[in-house]
């Protein structure tokens, strides 16, 4: 009993350290991806940390889509890039339209 506790132990943590190094990930933030159409438009806007104490920025889809003169939203993407977890963090919004 007690090998199995701790091998379920070993595994979560295991698990839970994916990508605490470094990560760097996009994930879509629209639900309708069949007729997605990323229009001739981008633009960007990010937020940043340094050790979770300190973060600065703007990673709203208005100031994404002000950076990239776009009137039309027609797509929105995440992007999160972190290294050691929380010694630096960006958080990217990316949107797409007309």
């Amino acid at each position: 009993m007690l090998k199995k506790a701790c091998a379920i132990a070993l595994l979560a943590a295991t698990a839970s350290l994916q990508g605490c190094v470094y990560s760097s990930v996009t994930i879509p933030l629209d639900t309708d991806l069949q007729n997605t159409e990323l229009g001739d438009k981008s633009g960007e806007s990010s937020i940043y940390s340094v050790l979770g104490l300190i973060s600065w920025g703007d990673s709203g889809t208005k100031a994404a889509a002000e950076n990239g003169g776009i009137s039309t939203l027609t797509h929105a993407d995440q992007h999160y890039f972190s290294i050691l977890g929380f010694v630096f963090v960006e958080q990217t919004t990316i949107v797409y339209g007309k």
